[in-house]
């Protein structure tokens, strides 16, 4: 029950309508009693540098969750940042710290490797390609570097974004062949759509879906109750898939250690979690 004691995680994005963090996060704060709620706001891209700062001059303000468009152009707006999104170049969560700083982390790449790992992938010595080099993109980057991948190729339709993230992950992992590639799935361990597109029905396809293989593992960030034209494909052809869900489960986890609440695991959110098909979309 939402009074005068619980504190407010801003989810700010635009447009809203996909977000699914408030039906995780608001369940299990109910059940463990803690006095805090989700809340989507609706904030346009224009808006941002005026909207965030009013946020955090709330008192019951715990933290924010930042997603599309905010990713990267929220970073002009923070006094501090972790290493991680140093290489990322993107943030999606904000808090202020004791000193009243502004303080951002980046928690998409953890999920989505954790989530690639429950479901059985093994990273070392493949390939993989991500389509979309923006927030998101980004952070799933940074943390696929680490894993022992052979190869990451990068495509997106702003060339220079693609370029300057190699030159992030080629300046901190030196081992790891990053190159700018296509949009074309054929011959890839692992492809990943980091795009919003698939948000909506009449989204054209992020990739090219006529040369996907069923042996390909096939990963989208969209949170869509109705399957993509990416995943339907994908699931047409047996492909092992992870879906946007999976990765959102399995980060907030960290989340929560980042506003200083209590955490839980990632198997006791999905058993709380009220989002419809729940059990088909982290099948």
């Amino acid at each position: 029950m939402i009074d005068g004691q619980t504190e407010i995680i801003a989810h700010i994005g635009y447009p809203t309508h996909t977000f699914k963090s408030p039906l995780i996060y608001n369940p299990y704060f109910e059940a463990a009693g803690i006095a805090a709620v989700v809340v989507p706001m609706a904030c346009q891209a224009h808006h941002l540098s005026r909207f965030l700062p009013a946020v955090f001059g709330l008192d019951n303000v715990r933290g924010a969750l930042i997603t599309m468009p905010h990713k990267v152009s929220v970073l002009e707006l923070l006094d501090e940042v972790t290493p991680t999104v140093h290489i990322a170049g993107a943030c999606n969560a904000v808090k202020k710290t004791a000193q009243g700083r502004l303080l951002g982390d980046l928690f998409d790449g953890i999920g989505f490797v954790r989530g690639l790992r429950r479901k059985g992938f093994a990273f070392q010595g493949k390939s993989a390609l991500i389509v979309g080099t923006g927030g998101v993109g980004s952070a799933i980057a940074a943390s696929l570097a680490t894993t022992g991948l052979a190869s990451l190729d990068l495509f997106d339709l702003n060339s220079r974004s693609a370029q300057a993230l190699a030159e992030r992950l080629q300046a901190q992992v030196p081992g790891l062949s990053v190159r700018l590639g296509r949009n074309d799935p054929q011959g890839y361990d692992l492809v990943i759509n980091a795009t919003p597109l698939g948000m909506n029905p009449q989204d054209p396809a992020p990739l090219q879906l006529e040369t996907l293989s069923p042996s390909t593992w096939v990963a989208e960030v969209v949170m869509s109750q109705l399957p993509t034209p990416l995943m339907a494909r994908a699931r047409r052809l047996g492909c092992p898939l992870l879906v946007g869900t999976d990765m959102l489960f399995e980060q907030i986890p960290a989340y929560l250690e980042f506003f200083d609440l209590p955490t839980t695991t990632a198997e006791h959110l999905r058993e709380l979690a009220q989002i419809d098909g729940i059990s088909r979309s982290l099948a």
